[in-house]
């Protein structure tokens, strides 16, 4: 589960791992206020642009939140287990009706098997590469909101169906945490909700729906896709750790709207999990530093990697 041993010594890992109360502290607070910018923006000058703005600024956060929720899964967003528990579960997780200890347990099982039979993931990536057309009906799903709606009706029924029965709910988890989903609704949606009431209650009445709503089922939906392509998508179906994980370069707007919180540095990531994802820039030019760049499975920018995955032209 730590290929990253191989190549760095223990020396050059050490400080790689070590985590800051204060960073986690940070990143969680700028996620936030991202958010809250961005409802601001549309509230001082409300218009079309700002509007579209809003929601593709804050379904980016929302995957922020899921990323950060992740962090705490390794248990590298704070120090202190408690507090990155705590803080991971409803800062993070909740609020975008995920749930840390289904995901946790799901997660450590993909980064055990990556690109094996017994990878949990792997029925998200044994699709790619695909065809131009069969991504362009994903996308169109994904930001017209049917993906969304389908996803969580179907977590709306599947929470009724569990409700009580603790082992259907724990052999469900790991196929709920694939994507951010919470296996039991209930405990998370008072959250998801909250936050909704809580942007209405400090601008109109549709405001919480708007800027809450609708960004979960359409744009976090779009760049969940986009993630998953991008990490895993047409890479080797193999145990080798520079070639079934991809490394995805990202500019300053690709890490605003698709690639928040350094998630596009998903090969270092799996090279050793524990680090937390504001070090992994300084893994990767450790790893180029030691020539490993000629075995990294890379992209140069998220359309690149789509590419690879099929998004060409017919």
């Amino acid at each position: 589960m730590t290929p990253g041993k191989a190549y760095l010594s223990t020396e050059e890992i050490r400080p790689l791992a070590e985590r800051s109360d204060a960073m986690g502290a940070w990143l969680v607070l700028h996620c936030w206020g991202t958010i809250a910018l961005a409802v601001a923006l549309f509230g001082l000058w409300p218009n079309p642009l700002t509007f579209a703005l809003a929601v593709v600024v804050i379904g980016s956060r929302q995957l922020g939140l899921a990323i950060l929720m992740h962090e705490a899964a390794h248990n590298a967003l704070f120090r202190n287990r408690r507090l990155n528990d705590l803080v991971g579960e409803w800062l993070c997780g909740r609020p975008i009706l995920a749930e840390l200890a289904a995901y946790r347990h799901y997660h450590l099982t993909h980064h055990r098997f990556t690109q094996t039979d017994k990878d949990p993931d792997l029925v998200l990536s044994s699709k790619f590469p695909t065809s131009h057309a069969s991504m362009k009906r994903k996308f169109a799903r994904d930001l017209t909101g049917r993906t969304g709606i389908k996803q969580l009706t179907g977590q709306i029924l599947m929470s009724f169906r569990l409700a009580g029965d603790d082992e259907a709910i724990k052999a469900a988890a790991s196929d709920f945490a694939q994507s951010f989903k919470a296996p039991q609704l209930w405990k998370s949606l008072p959250v998801f909700l909250g936050v909704a009431l809580l942007i209405s209650l400090v601008g109109d009445w549709w405001w919480g729906l708007a800027f809450w709503v609708l960004p979960y089922l359409t744009w976090f939906q779009f760049v969940l896709r986009i993630r998953n392509i991008a990490e895993h998508g047409a890479t080797e179906q193999s145990e080798d750790p520079f070639r079934n994980v991809r490394t995805t370069h990202a500019g300053p707007l690709a890490r605003l709207l698709v690639a928040p919180y350094w998630v596009n540095y998903h090969l270092e990531h799996h090279m050793i999990m524990h680090v937390p994802c504001y070090n992994l820039p300084r893994m990767h030019r450790l790893l180029l530093d030691k020539g490993l760049g000629v075995r990294m499975k890379t992209a140069p920018s998220y359309g690149a990697a789509l590419r690879e995955a099929g998004w060409r032209s017919a």
